[in-house]
C-alpha cells in the first residue's frame, strides 16, 4: 500500500527570506528540513506553512512582518509555478490530491499579526491564509499562550469575534501553544472543527505544550485533529527517538481516537531532530514504525493523510477563487 503525507506543520517559510545563499527552496539543500525535492522523497503531498512572526517584531510590527513572510512565499512559489500548488479551496483540495503537484497551505503562527483588528484577517484570508495559531506562547490581543503557564486566561472577547469570523470565512483554528482554558474556550466557541497543528501527548512527556487526556478527549468529541511534533523536548526529556515518539501516537490513539491524528512535524521549526528523522525525506521511517506497532496500512494512511483531509474537505471555502497574483 502507498502512502502520501499532508504535513499541519513546519517553519520553512523563514527560509524564504534568508540570506543564505545555500539554501534554495526548488532544489535539494544540505540545510534546513524541507524543500520540494526532499518533499517529494518523504512523499509530502499537502505542506502547511507557518508564517511564524519572531519575537522582535512583537507586538509592533507584526503585520508587517506577515506581509513580507507572505510576499516570500510568492516570489518563492513563482519560481516553481509548475511544480507547486497553493490551496485556496476545495477546488484546488482536489486538484492537490488527484494532480501531479506538491501543494502549499498557508497559515499565521500568532494572532500578533492582526494587530486586534478583525478587518486584517479578512484581508490575510483575501491573501491566501488558510489558518491562523491564535497564540504562540506569550499573551496576546485574542489569548494566552503556554509561556505564561498553563492555567490563565481564556479567550478574550475578540478572541472570541477572531474564531467566529475564522469559521465564517473557512479558516483553520489552530489551538497549537494556547493555554488550556484558551483552549477549551476555543473548541467549545467554534462551529468547525480545529486543529493543534503540532503538539504531543503530556501524559508521555510533561511539557506545557503537549495536550493532557482531557484535552485530547475533548478535541476528539469536537471532531479536532492533533499533529504530533517531532521536537525533541515533547517526544521524551531523556530519551528523545523515533520509538518514544511512536509512544505518543499509540497513547494518542487510544485516548482521542486514530480519526483525530495526524502529523505536525515542525520541522525548520526545531534546533534539534531525532535519529532517524533527519528531515522531510525520512518520513517512510516514521510510517515503518506505525506499522510495526500494530496500526493497520488503513489507519496509518488515516494518520499521515486522511485524518487532515477529512478536516480540510469540512473547514476550506467551496467557491473557486479567481486567481490572484502570484497564484500557483
Amino acid at each position: 500500500m502507498s502512502y502520501y503525507v499532508v504535513d499541519g506543520h513546519c517553519d520553512t517559510a523563514g527560509l524564504f527570506l534568508s540570506e543564505d545563499v545555500n539554501y534554495d527552496f526548488t532544489k535539494k539543500n544540505k540545510t534546513g528540513h524541507i524543500d520540494l525535492p526532499r518533499l517529494r522523497s518523504g512523499g509530502v503531498k499537502i505542506q502547511f506553512f507557518a508564517l511564524y512572526i519572531e519575537a522582535e517584531f512583537k507586538p509592533s510590527g507584526a503585520l508587517h512582518r506577515c506581509l513580507q513572510l507572505i510576499d516570500g512565499y510568492y516570489r518563492t512559489a513563482k519560481r516553481c509555478r509548475n511544480e507547486l500548488l497553493t490551496i485556496f479551496n476545495l477546488a484546488d483540495l482536489r486538484e492537490a490530491i488527484n494532480g501531479p503537484k506538491t501543494a502549499a497551505l498557508l497559515t499565521v503562527e500568532g494572532g500578533e499579526a492582526l494587530e486586534n483588528d478583525l478587518s486584517v484577517l479578512r484581508v490575510l484570508f483575501c491573501l491566501g491564509i488558510r489558518g491562523l495559531g491564535l497564540t504562540w506562547n506569550q499573551r496576546n490581543q485574542l489569548a494566552t499562550g503556554v509561556g505564561e503557564g498553563i492555567k490563565g486566561d481564556g479567550l478574550t472577547s475578540f478572541g472570541c469575534e477572531v474564531v467566529r469570523e475564522m469559521n465564517n470565512l473557512g479558516m483553520l483554528v489552530d489551538l497549537a501553544h494556547i493555554n488550556e482554558n484558551g483552549f477549551y474556550d476555543a473548541i467549545s466557541l467554534s462551529s468547525a472543527p480545529v486543529i493543534v497543528s503540532h503538539a504531543n501527548a503530556r501524559a508521555i512527556c510533561d511539557h506545557p505544550r503537549n495536550l493532557s487526556d482531557d484535552q485530547l478527549r475533548k478535541l476528539s468529541d469536537h471532531n479536532g485533529i492533533i499533529g504530533l511534533s517531532f521536537c525533541p523536548s515533547f517526544i521524551h526529556r531523556e530519551n528523545p527517538s523515533l520509538e518514544t515518539l511512536l509512544d505518543h501516537f499509540v497513547h494518542v490513539a487510544e485516548v482521542a481516537g486514530i480519526d483525530h491524528l495526524g502529523l505536525g512535524s515542525d520541522f525548520d521549526g526545531i534546533e534539534q531532530t531525532v535519529e532517524g528523522l533527519d528531515d522531510v525525506s525520512c518520513l517512510p521511517r516514521l510510517i515503518e514504525g506505525l506499522l510495526s506497532r500494530g496500526f493497520t496500512p488503513q489507519e496509518v494512511q488515516k494518520i499521515t493523510s486522511g485524518n487532515f483531509l477529512r478536516m480540510l474537505e469540512k473547514v476550506l471555502p467551496a467557491e473557486q477563487k479567481k486567481r490572484e497574483q502570484g497564484r500557483m
